[in-house]
């Protein structure tokens, strides 16, 4: 008991760290560098979730505390342009041509307007995407330390230290997402399975550590995993799958005409539902927090008092979210790789139902 109680304090101390830490960079969007600016929480909370060409961690008055990334523009009328970020300062200065505009790589003339005849094919590293390289990077060390051990001590040693925390999952995601439904074929899409499943869950955890950007609340992120996902589908089907969305069996026909473009609208709605609830989860929790860390400034706003004394509502109620998303990071890498394996299932229903068919028989035979 009391070593629950020693990690339950440790998960609320480093939580209201993590609170404080978004306090203490949101205090800087307005008011908190001593001028008479307007908090505006709207503003502020888009701004930290939204992706950037620098990595902003805090400002210590004047000192803005960020590690700049590198901008890689290509034009087929200017050549190659490889520059930092920091050569950008809040939008206004030019380098090589180009300015940043609202996040955005754009080519200038030379008296600083946009200059739409310069076509840009912008390559630049932005925070999602360097976070997202690391949690590659992360997930292949961790299986292939995992993969080595097996290696080395063989399947019938039990396992020990990382190889003991992540086998469980593996054996989870095995046992109540692969074989419930795809049957005897689930070898065959198991580490496609365990790669989104762990590859979701390492950028969702990223997500929460301070500073960090928000991957998996990124539509464009979403959006790739789920046509990803939507090709694995499309692979899977059969003849069967195809008959019940053009010709579904067992309707009148005036009704065949009704279900066919649902049916058929039906194929895409699928992974769009994958996108959107995974982008929708993640952004959401993000929002709710710094939601309730911009209480303490709009209160301030109002007076000093008013501000201190709803910090520790607004702290509390700020741990406790994010203590939820910490859940929530699990829950929505479960919950894509289980609708992904449901889906590839339904793709093929018919070869399930012509195997247990074929099974029955062969039972009776014997």
């Amino acid at each position: 008991m009391a070593r629950k109680s020693v990690k339950s304090l440790l998960v609320a101390t480093f939580s209201a760290f993590l609170v404080c830490f978004g306090t203490a960079v949101l205090a800087n969007e307005g008011g908190g560098n001593g001028k008479a600016e307007k908090f505006d929480a709207g503003k502020a909370i888009l701004h930290h979730i939204a992706d950037s060409h620098e990595w902003h961690f805090f400002t210590i008055g004047e000192t803005h505390v960020t590690l700049p990334l590198p901008i890689v523009v290509y034009s087929p009328q200017r050549g190659l342009s490889i520059f930092s970020s920091s050569k950008f300062h809040h939008g206004e200065t030019i380098h090589e041509g180009y300015k940043l505009d609202h996040d955005h790589i754009v080519p200038v003339d030379a008296s600083g307007n946009v200059d739409a005849s310069v076509k840009v094919y912008d390559f630049s590293m932005t925070k999602n995407v360097v976070q997202m390289l690391l949690a590659v990077i992360t997930l292949v060390l961790i299986m292939t330390s995992i993969a080595k051990k097996y290696a080395a001590n063989g399947a019938n040693k039990a396992p020990s230290g990382l190889q003991n925390a992540v086998e469980p999952v593996i054996t989870f995601v095995r046992d109540e997402v692969a074989k419930p439904n795809l049957g005897h074929k689930y070898q065959k899409y198991l580490p496609y399975l365990l790669t989104v499943f762990f590859f979701i869950l390492i950028n969702n955890l990223f997500g929460l550590l301070p500073g960090a950007a928000n991957v998996t609340g990124n539509i464009a992120f979403t959006m790739l995993l789920g046509l990803v996902s939507f090709i694995v589908i499309m692979f899977s089907t059969n003849g069967h799958f195809w008959g019940h969305i053009f010709w579904p069996p067992g309707v009148p026909f005036l009704v065949k005409l009704i279900l066919i473009p649902v049916e058929l609208l039906g194929v895409f709605i699928k992974p769009a539902a994958l996108i959107i609830r995974l982008f929708a989860n993640m952004t959401a929790g993000h929002i709710v927090i710094l939601s309730f860390v911009s209480l303490i400034f709009i209160f301030g706003q109002m007076s000093t008092v008013a501000g201190w004394g709803f910090s520790p509502v607004s702290i509390a109620f700020s741990v406790f979210i994010y203590v939820i998303e910490l859940l929530v990071a699990f829950i929505q890498a479960f919950i894509f790789t289980n609708l992904t394996a449901v889906f590839i299932g339904q793709a093929m229903e018919g070869e399930h139902h012509h195997e247990e068919a074929h099974g029955h028989e062969a039972a009776k035979a014997h």
